[in-house]
């Protein structure tokens, strides 16, 4: 990734840190003190989609928020040197949180993809899970009345998507206008593409929708199954659950599936808030968030 390509400090004004991924370099946050907070992310997001969340969270807590290999200010490496699954992405994250050695139960906070990877880290390690607070994803395969986005399933199965993806920054650049219900600065329009500024620093976000599983026959397939049967384990964790309505992908019926599962979670229902909630909800996740650890000591 180009400097010029780099996020304004006055919207990033964070430190970078950088731990090493098997030759790789899997970049990541790390703010504050206090009991440890993990912000995973999804796909075409990073660690920037929780900026605002960091700095209403670093005053009283440890905040570490990885960018996926591929993703933000991380390594970008081709198809020849690393494997862009699912299983792939927990373990990464394994390594990384078994490098830090925390001490402490963790608290986890996830969006989009990023709650597949959480909690299947979190179905390996249940009893070093503190809390949850999940945004608009699922941790469980999709049910059947439930059909993949009409955009989603281009960008997955087209050959002009894939095209599309690598040299035009499609999946990035779409996002940023779709995902949230509400206009978003261009600056921040940008920031969110910054990283995605070349056909080869575009592949993660296109290998996250590849490998969306469907049917038995697809490579991240079981590991969903995997992580689908981890939930149970977490029917007494303290669970908040932020959902933004209008999401296009993980409509409302999916946080239902959450709510049936855990049926002791908080819910937060945002009706005029999209896929990317915390922008969309950006005045009221944090109070919501802060208001929910401090009910719920770790």
């Amino acid at each position: 990734m180009s400097s010029s390509s780099r996020v304004p400090r006055a919207l990033y004004p964070f430190d970078s840190h950088f731990f090493d991924r098997d030759g790789l370099r899997y970049h990541y946050l790390d703010e504050g003190e206090g009991p440890p907070i993990v912000m995973v992310h999804g796909n075409p997001t990073w660690s920037f989609y929780y900026r605002d969340l960091i700095q209403s969270l670093r005053g009283r807590y440890r905040v570490l928020a990885p960018d996926h290999i591929g993703c933000g200010y991380s390594d970008k490496p081709s198809d020849a040197a690393y494997r862009y699954t699912l299983a792939e992405r927990i373990c990464d994250l394994e390594a990384f949180l078994g490098d830090l050695e925390l001490e402490e139960p963790i608290t986890l906070v996830a969006h989009d993809w990023g709650g597949m990877i959480a909690m299947g880290w979190a179905a390996r390690h249940p009893e070093r899970v503190a809390r949850i607070v999940l945004m608009n994803t699922a941790a469980f395969h999709l049910p059947d009345d439930m059909k993949m986005p009409a955009s989603l399933a281009f960008v997955r199965n087209t050959r002009l998507a894939t095209f599309m993806v690598r040299h035009f920054n499609l999946f990035s650049r779409g996002a940023s206008w779709m995902a949230p219900a509400s206009w978003l600065p261009k600056v921040v329009r940008d920031a969110y593409c910054a990283p995605y500024d070349s056909p080869d620093n575009r592949l993660a976000t296109l290998r996250f929708v590849q490998d969306i599983p469907l049917s038995p026959g697809d490579p991240s397939y079981e590991a969903v199954t995997e992580v689908a049967k981890g939930l149970p384990l977490f029917k007494k964790t303290p669970i908040l659950l932020l959902w933004g309505e209008k999401d296009f992908v993980f409509k409302p019926k999916v946080l239902e599936i959450f709510e049936r599962l855990w049926p002791h979670a908080e819910s937060h229902r945002f009706a005029k808030a999209g896929h990317y909630v915390l922008d969309d909800a950006g005045d009221e996740i944090p109070p919501l968030v802060l208001d929910f650890l401090a009910r719920h000591s770790a």
